[in-house]
Order: structure tokens, then C-alpha cells, then sequence
């Protein structure tokens, strides 16, 4: 294998067909945009509020703040590879490129698993909104399975929609979360609120937690389902001006931008809501727009419910192509069916984009499952958190072994680079184990042991069928030869 402090270009050229390059339309807002619909502050912001209220009681707010600087360490790790190797696919190229071929399977196929959880996630609970803009009934299985599949076709006509448009569908999405939910969270904190700044940091340990310590761990595991897919700006970096420049700032804009938003508009709510009101409207699935009509008047709940609409198809739309270009990358190297590398005369890859919701479809059917579409949701997260202590880890064994040297990359940061390597590697591994721990504190009453399980469960069992397929594929080639 070629060294790769030797690669100069995206990929070799001599693994390049004129039929699997991608067209570079993307400029630093466009991948900063795209980071930052992956992330999606109201989607984090729904996915944490509500579950935090009622497994901690309150007092998470000091959890949330831990978790976006922990994570600003690891997205400066991949801020630091994307400078240097700035490939389709990201981390699952870096550690195919770093540490050899098999290391580079094990990571395509948790990453791959990972974000299609993420895709089928966003899928089923995009739906549910989309059921409710119209009015309609989403309870059962089958209807919100139905919204679901719904959701991602619009995500798959967005992602096969000119290049225009989609750039101009994510864009809005993004000014729809900075001007409406931000906006939203500015007037609730200048006009609205009602409780003084320590209630931030108060009734820890009062929700379904036995304890404060067991609080505050499980705070900082939900509060980091709020800061994935900033990486999302490094598997796009092949359709990126410019990349060794632009994706390091988008990487890191994204996530700042994101956990701004989420940081204050997290503050701003729980200052404007009594504790007990906040925790009992956290059982709902909906436990936000209630309280912003009570406080701001009953017309702003079709303008916020708009907001959330516009946000989840942008997120979705996002982690369509986010994850498709993974797929992209995973087949041009001949690990994936060859016909997903094969990209269209815009320079789209339609295959990989057509398979990534095909995959996310199948998952959705996990949906008519209360248990099975919970799992599915807890691996998500944990899924990229393993993902994030993979890249981390490869990253530092590189850095320490000679087999990476980041000092070739746009991105110099000297002995930072392994401190900084080092702490990310510790925390990702931390909160992979934080999110994975089973706590039956934080599942329904009924739930089963496996679902308690999810994520040490699916991620045994992706390794054991990846390594199943690489001895498979070697005795092939053993035989042929």
C-alpha cells in the first residue's frame, strides 16, 4: 500500500474513472450548510429536551456544555484529516488509508450502519410531523411506517433535484432553525422568562435517574445525540472547492453554529417553564411547540411546526447525501457493488443515493415494532459515537507510528494535534460506553433486554458479519488464484 503521506490528490489516479468522479459544485457555505441541516438544532433539540426533563429531572444543562466541548475536540480531529486527505467517504477513507484495507471494511461497514440508523431515525420521526402538519393519524405502526416512507421519497426527490435546488432546500432549512427557532428562543428568553439562572443547574437527580451521579451520566449520553454529523462536511469533501481549506471551517462552523443554538435555546426554555410543567410535557412526543403557544400565543404554533417541518427535511435530505457518498466511496473501492460508484453525467452518484433510501425504507419496517424502531434509534447515536472513537483512535496509532504525518496537512497544529487527538480518542471512548450502558431508567417500564442491549448488541453483531464477508472474499481470492 502506497504511503499516505504521499497521496497528494482526493484518490490516485489511477483509481479514478471518468465514470465514478464527483462534480465539485460545493463551496465553504454549501458543506457548512450541509453540517449544519445534518446536526439540525431542532431535530437535536427535539431529541433531547424531552428525554433529559424526564430521566434526569433537570440540572443537565452543565452536561450539555461538557459534551459540545468534548465534541469540538474530536471534530477538530477530523478538521485535521480532512485537511490533509480530503477523500468521498471521510472517515471511512482515512482509516482504509491510514491503517489498511481490512481496518478501512470494519469502519465503512459501522459507519455505513450508523448513519442509515441515523437516516431511518430522522425518517420516522419526520413523518410523524409530517402527519400532523396535515392533520392526520399517525399512532399506529403501519400509518408511521406509511409517514415515514413519505419522508424519505421527498428526501430522495430533494437529493435527485438539480444541484440549485437541493443547495437552495438545505439553505432554507437553515435559515428556517436561525430565524425561527433561534428567534423563537430569544423571545422567550428576553420576554418570557420567568426563573433565574441557577435553575440551569437545579433538581438533578429529581427525574427517573436513582441518583445524581447516575443523572449526570445519563445526561451527558443524551445530551450527545444533539452534536452528531459535523462529519457529514468530510464525506462531501470530493464535491468541495478547495477542500484542504473549506472543510476544516465547515467542519468546525457547523458544530459551533449547532451547539449554539442548542445550548441557548435549551437555556432559554428552561428558564421560561416551570420545572413541573417542563417535566410533565416531557412524556409527549411534542413537548416544545405546547409551551411556546402558551407563552407566545397560540399563533405561533403553526409557524414553529412549519420550522420543524422545513428543518427535518433538511436534515433528512442532508444525511441522504451524507451517507450515500459513503456508500459511493465504499463501492468505487470495490468493498460495496461496483454499480454504486457509477455516477451520473451531472456527476451525482444516483445509485449509491437510491440504495442509501432503499436501506433506510427496510429499517423503517423495524417500525411496526415499538421495540425493534427503539432500537434502531439507540444505535443510531451510539453507532457514530463508535465511529468517532474509531477515527480518533486510527488518527492517534497513525500519529504515534509514523504512518500519518499531520504536519503534511493545511491544518498545523504541532503537539496540540496529539493532545488534542489524544483527549478526543479518551471521550469518544468514554461516551461510546456512557451511551451503550443499558439503563432501564431510560426505557419504557416494558421494555425487553435486548432493546436495554441496542447498542453492544448491533455493533457485535456488524462486526461479526464484516469479518465473515472479509474471510469469505479472501478464501474467494485464494481460490481463484
Amino acid at each position: 500500500m502506497e504511503h499516505p503521506q504521499n497521496f497528494k490528490q482526493p484518490l490516485p489516479s489511477s483509481s479514478i474513472n471518468t465514470d465514478e468522479t464527483l462534480n465539485r459544485n460545493m463551496g465553504i457555505w454549501n458543506s457548512f450548510t450541509l453540517g449544519f441541516a445534518v446536526v439540525s438544532p431542532v431535530v437535536g433539540l427535539y431529541a433531547i429536551v424531552g428525554v433529559q426533563a424526564q430521566v434526569t429531572g433537570g440540572g443537565w444543562f452543565a452536561a450539555l456544555i461538557i459534551c459540545l466541548t468534548m465534541q469540538l475536540f474530536v471534530a477538530t480531529v477530523y478538521a485535521e484529516l480532512a485537511s490533509q486527505f480530503p477523500i468521498a467517504g471521510g472517515a471511512y477513507k482515512w482509516a482504509h488509508l491510514l491503517c489498511g484495507r481490512i481496518t478501512g471494511q470494519y469502519a465503512g461497514a459501522i459507519y455505513v450502519s450508523s448513519t442509515i440508523a441515523m437516516l431511518t431515525t430522522t425518517a420516522y420521526t419526520g413523518g410523524i410531523w409530517l402527519a400532523i402538519l396535515f392533520g392526520l393519524n399517525s399512532e399506529s405502526g403501519i400509518a408511521m411506517v406509511g409517514w415515514g416512507i413519505a419522508f424519505l421519497l421527498l428526501c430522495l426527490a430533494i437529493n435527485l433535484a438539480p444541484v440549485k435546488f437541493f443547495k437552495g432546500i438545505i439553505a432554507m432549512g437553515v435559515y428556517a432553525e436561525i430565524v425561527g427557532s433561534f428567534g423563537m428562543a430569544l423571545l422567550l428568553f428576553l420576554f418570557f422568562r420567568e426563573l433565574p439562572i441557577s435553575e440551569l443547574f437545579q433538581h438533578l437527580g429529581t427525574g427517573t435517574a436513582p441518583n445524581q451521579l447516575s443523572a449526570f451520566l445519563a445526561a451527558l449520553a443524551i445530551a450527545g445525540w444533539a452534536f452528531i454529523g459535523f462529519d457529514a462536511c468530510s464525506t462531501t469533501s470530493e464535491e468541495t472547492h478547495q477542500p484542504k481549506h473549506s472543510v476544516p471551517r465547515a467542519v468546525f462552523l457547523s458544530l459551533l453554529a449547532v451547539g449554539t443554538v442548542v445550548v441557548f435555546n435549551s437555556a432559554a426554555l428552561t428558564l421560561s417553564v416551570d420545572h413541573e410543567v417542563l417535566s410533565k410535557t416531557s412524556s409527549t412526543f411534542d413537548p416544545i411547540t405546547p409551551l411556546i403557544s402558551t407563552h407566545i400565543g397560540a399563533w405561533a404554533e403553526k409557524p414553529f411546526l412549519l420550522i420543524v417541518i422545513i428543518a427535518f427535511l433538511a436534515c433528512g435530505a442532508s444525511v441522504v447525501k451524507y451517507t450515500s457518498r459513503i456508500v459511493f466511496s465504499m463501492a468505487r473501492e470495490g468493498i460495496l457493488p461496483s454499480q454504486l460508484s457509477i455516477v451520473s453525467h451531472h456527476g451525482t452518484p444516483h445509485h449509491a443515493i437510491l440504495a442509501t433510501v432503499v436501506l433506510a425504507s427496510m429499517g423503517l419496517m423495524l417500525g411496526l415494532s415499538d421495540e425493534a424502531v427503539a432500537t434502531i434509534i439507540s444505535f443510531g447515536t451510539g453507532g457514530l459515537y463508535a465511529m468517532f472513537a474509531t477515527t480518533t483512535g486510527v488518527a492517534l496509532f497513525s500519529r504515534l507510528t509514523g504512518r500519518w504525518n499531520p504536519a503534511l496537512g493545511e491544518l498545523k497544529l504541532g503537539i496540540w494535534g496529539l493532545i488534542i487527538n489524544s483527549i478526543a480518542f479518551l471521550w469518544s471512548v468514554f461516551e461510546l460506553i456512557n451511551i451503550a450502558w443499558p439503563r432501564s431508567y431510560m426505557a419504557a417500564p416494558d421494555a425487553p433486554w435486548w432493546q436495554l442491549w441496542a447498542v453492544p448488541l448491533v455493533l457485535a453483531g456488524i462486526l461479526v458479519l464484516t469479518t465473515l464477508v472479509i474471510l469469505i472474499k479472501g478464501e474467494k481470492h485464494g481460490t481463484q488464484s
